[in-house]
């Protein structure tokens, strides 16, 4: 099998560059080798790869510069995954899509579902969404992961900017009252080789599974508990930490809103796929330690 990997240098692509390559012969592109504002280019590739599965590990992912550059998130976090839905339905193959918890407005005091209304309170989340609404309109057979907090120890996200303020910094104030689970990328590629293994030896796979799955770590915290257990673990290597004080959403304004709860059920992964995450902290704890 052959499967169509876009976004390969991303947090999620790199990771599942390993991931996939036990399952299926990859053709990876990254965002020099395909601009996804430019539909006929996406036309175009996918006509020459001729997959038998698409993945798309791309999207524009820098939540408050969104709020200006309007259109090109929505290329590239809508209109591009709506090229790809139609052409994975023309060709009669699945499309794996990442999605995330900001589609939801975070208002809920549990635990998002998969079936509980959307709400996005940003232009991120909106196109996001927009992205979700459209792969499922075109019909095509689909895996649609939506995740959140997503880190790694490759490109930017909150673990490194957390690091390299460490060095720099003797205090850090930090939100206290966002709500939600860090996920490290390695685990959400391990989670996407896993249901499609499952799916090549189940004839039945896609009429019985094509849909949203929640795909985040087990446990809960918030931005300043993330930002302390990743200062617990630097420590125990000898790193310099800063002190961490928690303050409000309302004392750190942003050009985009965040949900003050992102918290995702996951039970809808484990039913279908018998898969779930460890614990955010044990994740964590892998990755700075290993």
């Amino acid at each position: 099998m052959t499967i169509l990997l876009i976004g390969g240098q991303g947090q999620v692509g790199f990771q599942l560059q390993r991931s996939l390559a036990n399952i299926a012969a990859l053709h990876v592109t990254a965002r020099q080798d395909l601009d996804l504002s430019d539909i006929n280019a996406i036309r175009s590739l996918v006509s020459e790869v001729k997959p038998q599965l698409i993945v798309n590990a791309a999207a524009y992912t820098a939540v408050d510069k969104a709020e200006d550059e309007t259109e090109l998130a929505r290329q590239i976090n809508a209109i591009a995954p709506e090229v790809l839905a139609a052409q994975a339905k023309l060709l009669g193959i699945p499309l794996v899509q990442y999605s995330t918890d900001y589609v939801f407005d975070g208002c809920k005091d549990s635990p998002w579902l998969e079936t509980d209304t959307t709400g996005p309170l940003s232009h991120y989340g909106q196109t996001k969404l927009e992205g979700e609404q459209a792969i499922i309109a075109s019909g095509c057979d689909h895996l649609i992961f939506r995740t959140s907090w997503v880190y790694d120890r490759r490109g930017h996200n909150f673990l490194n900017t957390m690091l390299r303020l460490a060095e720099e910094r003797e205090q850090l104030n930090i939100v206290d009252d966002q709500v939600g689970t860090p996920t490290w990328s390695r685990h959400i590629a391990d989670v996407t080789a896993q249901a499609l293994a499952q799916a090549h030896k189940n004839e039945s796979f896609w009429l019985e599974n094509s849909g949203i799955y929640h795909l985040s770590a087990a446990g809960k915290t918030t931005w300043k508990g993330f930002a302390e257990a990743i200062f617990k673990y630097a420590e125990q290597d000898g790193r310099h930490v800063p002190k961490v004080t928690g303050i409000p959403t309302s004392e750190y304004p942003t050009p985009a809103k965040r949900p003050l709860n992102s918290l995702m059920d996951n039970s809808k992964l484990k039913e279908h796929f018998g898969l779930q995450l460890p614990d955010w902290q044990q994740s964590l704890q892998w990755v700075l330690q290993s």
